[in-house]
C-alpha cells in the first residue's frame, strides 16, 4: 500500500441553494465529494490525524474534510451527499450556538451567511445552527465527527485589550466548550478549531491548559509529519468544479509540489 506523506485538510462552512461568502451550492459539493470518491480519495477522521503525526501510516489519498460553525444546512445538504458517496467528515462547532428539539425533516429555509450572523446575533440561532439531535443523528449515520470551534465563536483578541484578561475569557470560553461536548456527546476532543483562524502563542498556551493540542488554522500549510499539531493548515474551498478540488489535493499531498505552490503563491 502506497502511504500519505502529506495531509491535505479542506475547510467548508455552508453548503447552500445561496452560494457566495463561504458557501458552495449543493450541487458544487456534491460534485466536489463524487470527484473525491471517483479518484480514490477517503476522509480521514481526526483520530487518523493524530496517528499521521505520530508517524503511523495512513493510505496514499487520505484527506480530511471539515467544516465550521455548524449550520443547519450542514445537515440538509452536506449530510446526505457524504453518505452517498461513503465519506466521512469533520465538523467543528461553536457550542454555544447549537439548540435543543428534534430533527428537523422536509425542506427548510435557507438563508445566506450575512443572515445568517444577524439571525445568531439577534438570538435567533436555532433558525439556522444544528440542534445536538441534528449531530446525534449525523454522527450515527458516519457523515460527521465533532470537535471544538469554541463555545462563542468570540474573537477576544478584538474585544479585550490586557492580555491577561484576555486569556482569562479565552480560557472561559474553551472550558464551557468541552463541558457542553461532555454533557451532551460524553467527552471532548484534543481537536480544537480556532475561529477565524487567529491565533497566536498565548492563544496557543491557553489552548494547551484547557486540553488541546491538535489547533487547527485558516493558513496554508503542507500537513507532512514533521508540522506541529499546534500549526494545521487547511484549503479553502470554492465554487468550482470537482477537478479543480482533485487537483489541489494532488498539489497539497505531495510535499515538494505543495511547497513550492505555496511559495509562488
Amino acid at each position: 500500500m502506497k502511504t500519505a506523506k502529506a495531509l491535505p485538510i479542506l475547510m467548508y462552512h455552508h453548503i447552500s441553494p445561496e452560494p457566495g461568502l463561504v458557501t458552495l451550492a449543493p450541487a458544487t459539493f456534491r460534485a466536489h465529494m463524487q470527484a473525491l470518491a471517483e479518484a480514490g480519495w477517503r476522509g480521514a477522521g481526526l483520530a487518523e490525524v493524530e496517528t499521521f503525526l505520530n508517524g503511523g501510516d495512513l493510505p496514499e489519498k487520505t484527506c480530511v474534510i471539515t467544516f465550521d460553525d455548524g449550520y443547519l444546512d450542514n445537515y440538509l445538504h452536506a449530510h446526505p451527499v457524504l453518505a452517498e458517496f461513503g465519506l466521512r467528515a469533520v465538523l467543528f462547532v461553536v457550542t454555544g450556538w447549537l439548540g435543543d428539539g428534534p430533527v428537523r425533516q422536509g425542506a427548510q429555509p435557507s438563508f445566506n451567511h450575512t443572515e445568517c450572523k444577524r439571525r445568531i446575533a439577534a438570538g435567533q440561532a436555532d433558525e439556522v445552527m444544528l440542534r445536538w439531535s441534528e449531530m446525534e443523528a449525523m454522527a450515527h449515520a458516519g457523515t460527521f465527527e465533532f470537535h471544538s470551534h469554541t463555545h462563542s465563536h468570540t474573537r477576544w483578541d478584538r474585544q479585550i485589550a490586557d492580555p491577561v484578561e484576555r486569556h482569562a475569557r479565552l480560557g472561559e470560553d474553551l472550558a464551557r466548550s468541552r463541558a457542553a461536548f461532555a454533557a451532551r456527546l460524553g467527552n471532548c476532543s484534543r481537536h480544537l478549531c480556532w475561529p477565524q483562524g487567529y491565533h497566536d502563542a498565548g492563544y496557543r498556551q491557553v489552548a494547551r491548559a484547557a486540553g488541546f493540542d491538535h489547533l487547527y488554522t485558516t493558513e496554508r500549510r503542507i500537513n507532512t509529519r514533521a508540522v506541529s499539531p499546534q500549526h494545521l493548515g487547511r484549503i479553502d474551498t470554492k465554487e468550482r468544479p470537482g477537478a479543480w478540488l482533485v487537483s489541489r489535493l494532488g498539489i497539497y499531498s505531495r510535499p515538494w509540489l505543495g511547497n513550492l505552490y505555496i511559495r509562488l503563491r
